[in-house]
């Protein structure tokens, strides 16, 4: 029980950090802090936040590394970390905030796709397993289009009490730019959410060869941060961009290093290993439902149908994937069960076979009829 419970606690707790590093770094983006900027000093603060804990918990464990671990660590930081962040904040800035949550969400599809060709899942349409995990990722994404896209009528539930009154100071100062492509930003975040699936089947490959979650987010995240700040120079090279004296853009780059960097990579890395890619990507709908009640409750956002609704199929929907899991898990417990039994009767009829056959022999006790009885001239004395 405690198995199944702790990964779906640690992805719930990740949608939960990145529902935090949204509303911070949203507030932050209107502050005038470039994004690029933004995910560069995010790289730099995950980076700085693992080296204690790869060094106090893993430094003793690492085993030499390779050509191979190092092309994945390499391959890890620019699909997971550069091209999957630069691709989403540079697709945000051409579209819309609905756009390209909607579009981020078709990351389980994507996942589950590469999953089954990559062999990391199987499909097993005909078991109920199959067809369990085949819907629930179906309504998953359904859930986050019908969120994103359709309203309805508002939900009575009043003013939060708890509204965050910064954050519409925020958004008065904050300009609105005539920066949309319709076309372009669409595109690059539908390619973010392919690259971060790509991430999803390269660590479930780097966990079995290099089952270090620290140690291989840190070097993760170093590259990563090269990478970033990099690119983020040859865009923005002024200095004042890079100015962290305000409070906000300090908050906001700070929690995205540590929390929805360095913890969360942490943990993705420790529940791919066990639980597959599948399992991790089919929780990103999840952070919809979150923004969607964090939102009303700080934001002064309102609570429609379609976002009841399209919580609800999410909700569903990982219940299903949960669900099949769960019962693939135990499937393959019974055939192995199952395997181990029939090798053992085996093994106990082929032990007495080999004592059936075993010939006669006076020497030995198979043919005493009394341990202190000898043969000798055909009688017994």
């Amino acid at each position: 029980m405690a198995s199944s419970l702790i990964p779906l606690l640690a992805m719930v707790l990740v949608q939960f950090g990145y529902a935090g590093m949204n509303i911070t770094s949203k507030l932050a983006i209107e502050s005038g802090m470039h994004p690029l900027v933004l995910v560069a000093y995010r790289q730099i603060f995950a980076t700085l936040c693992l080296v204690p804990f790869a060094f106090l918990l893993e430094r003793n464990k690492i085993p030499r590394l390779t050509m191979r671990i190092g092309y994945q660590i390499l391959l890890s930081s620019l699909t997971g970390v550069t091209g999957n962040q630069i691709l989403y904040f540079v697709g945000l800035k051409h579209s819309t905030a609905t756009i390209a949550c909607a579009l981020s969400n078709l990351l389980p599809a994507f996942t589950f796709v590469l999953a089954v060709l990559c062999r990391h899942e199987y499909l097993r349409i005909k078991t109920k397993a199959g067809i369990a995990k085949v819907l629930g990722t179906i309504l998953s994404v359904g859930g986050a289009v019908l969120l994103s896209f359709y309203h309805g009528k508002t939900l009575g539930l009043g003013e939060s009490s708890i509204h965050w009154r910064y954050a519409d100071k925020m958004e008065r100062e904050s300009s609105s730019g005539g920066g949309t492509n319709f076309l372009f930003g669409p595109i690059a975040v539908i390619a973010s959410a392919l690259v971060w699936a790509v991430w999803f089947i390269v660590q479930a490959d780097m966990s079995k060869s290099f089952p270090f979650p620290y140690t291989s987010s840190l070097y993760m995240c170093f590259l990563a941060s090269i990478q970033c700040v990099a690119i983020a120079l040859c865009v923005e090279h002024k200095v004042s961009a890079w100015s962290l004296l305000s409070p906000i853009r300090l908050t906001s780059t700070i929690y995205a290093g540590t929390i929805s960097t360095g913890l969360a990579y942490v943990l993705i890395s420790w529940t791919i290993e066990r639980k597959g890619p599948l399992y991790v990507a089919v929780f990103s709908p999840l952070l919809l439902v979150i923004i969607a009640i964090v939102s009303w409750a700080l934001l002064h956002e309102q609570l429609y149908v379609g976002t009841a609704i399209g919580s609800l199929l999410i909700v569903l929907g990982l219940y299903f994937v949960l669900w099949g899991k769960t019962k693939e898990k135990n499937i393959t417990k019974e055939c192995i069960q199952e395997t181990v039994t029939e090798g053992n009767k085996c093994s106990e009829k082929d032990k007495m076979n080999d004592i059936e056959l075993q010939p006669y022999d006076p020497s030995n006790s198979n043919g005493d009829c009394d341990a202190g009885t000898q043969w000798k001239g055909g009688s017994i004395k």
